[in-house]
């Protein structure tokens, strides 16, 4: 009988502690889920910079061949591409959002034209390259992989991203729009001039209405006007008093 009552408290008393045992550890999953969702009252970061100093030669040289259009650095490809049924959207943006382009050109608009790569220390690996490529090809955005040391000229660039017409159109209209400020600037110029040539060579005779007062001594009557060249300021005789 005692054997049984034994066996009997084991077999109530396991499953009890198993119970327990297992809210503990619920427990500790909660709360060890809420120290990581906790906002850190300093946080163990640091700033960097965004690019590389072989990507800003890049960026800067792109500024120049697109200086017409917007250049944006690391972007994934998710924030300009969409699905075009939404049934296996969230597969495709698992997929790809870990894919991004060194740097990517658009319109004024947000239309993207363009992408392009910079390799890294490690370089860039072939099945990554085809993968952009076609994406963006069958989107209809061109890309391109360069190297700082190595780029294109700024006419071939402008040339793949916006096609033989487009780029000519857009390298006139920068002309003319640099010939039209160069205009504004010399008429503006040559008013200021002529506004302080005009100044300089105002009458030399007093205005109607007017009758100055000549001095005694004075062997003309000289005009009221301050420019020290035409009328020196001490030119007047006047005797001691």
């Amino acid at each position: 009988m005692g054997n049984y009552s034994g066996w009997l408290f084991v077999g109530l008393a396991l499953p009890a502690c198993l119970l327990l045992g297992a809210l503990i550890h619920a427990w500790w999953l909660r709360r060890a889920a809420r120290e990581r969702r906790r906002i850190p009252r300093h946080w163990p970061l640091s700033p960097r910079l965004l690019a590389n100093s072989e990507e800003r030669r890049v960026w800067h040289w792109l500024a120049r061949a697109f200086f017409d259009h917007h250049v944006m650095i690391k972007i994934p490809v998710t924030r300009f591409t969409l699905p075009r049924t939404k049934e296996h959207g969230l597969h495709w943006y698992e997929l790809l959002s870990g894919v991004y382009c060194t740097f990517t050109v658009c319109a004024s608009d947000g239309h993207v034209i363009g992408c392009v790569d910079v390799p890294g220390r490690f370089g860039l690996s072939r099945k990554n390259q085809i993968l952009k490529h076609t994406l963006l090809s069958q989107c209809g955005i061109a890309y391109y992989v360069v190297q700082s040391d190595s780029l294109p000229t700024l006419h071939e660039i402008r040339t793949e991203f916006l096609g033989e017409m487009a780029s000519k159109t857009r390298d006139r209209e920068r002309d003319e729009a640099a010939i039209v400020a160069a205009r504004v600037s010399l008429r503006a110029a040559l008013d200021r001039q002529r506004h302080i040539r005009n100044s300089d060579l105002s009458p030399l005779t007093p205005t109607p209405g007017e009758h100055p007062e000549a001095s005694p001594g004075d062997s003309a009557p000289g005009p009221l006007q301050a420019n020290s060249f035409l009328t020196p300021l001490d030119s007047r005789k006047a005797g001691l008093r």
